[in-house]
């Protein structure tokens, strides 16, 4: 099955929120309707410093996404991307659509100068981390959050 990684545009909206949703729930979490809007417009808006969407399409159907960000670091003067979210529907999972979608946020990365790329799941995403331990290294950082 071919994978097809591109932008995420406008006409995507509703499966975009499938997609989403489906990521939230996985987390245990929900956003209310005005966070559904503005990130939908946070991903399509032109600046470079705002969020950016990809999404993966087999046979004409999305099947996944990712959400990133490039953002300045005190450690470099290139900046870095922060992965914030990234989901495969269940059914396209082992699919390589994800891969794909990292690889594509690596590639902007690349693209863009831009040296790391960094994220964070959590510890009982086993199916996930084996992938991600393929692609990246895990780090010992802790997440605090208040």
């Amino acid at each position: 099955m071919t994978t097809i990684i591109r932008p995420l545009d406008a006409a995507d909206e509703a499966d975009w929120r499938r997609l989403w949703t489906g990521y939230l729930e996985f987390y245990e979490t929900a956003v209310f309707e005005d966070v559904y809007r503005t990130t939908f417009a946070r991903l399509l808006n032109d600046d470079p410093q705002e969020y950016h969407g990809l999404v993966a399409e087999q046979d004409g159907r999305l099947v996944g996404l990712t959400h990133y960000l490039f953002h300045r670091h005190c450690w470099r003067v290139e900046n870095v991307i922060y992965l914030q979210d990234l989901y495969v529907d269940p059914d396209a999972r082992g699919s390589g659509a994800g891969r794909a979608l990292i690889e594509a946020v690596y590639a902007a990365g690349d693209a863009a100068g831009c040296p790391a790329v960094y994220w964070l799941t959590q510890d009982f995403n086993a199916t996930a981390r084996q992938l991600y331990d393929r692609l990246a290294q895990v780090t010992p950082f802790i997440k605090y959050q208040r």
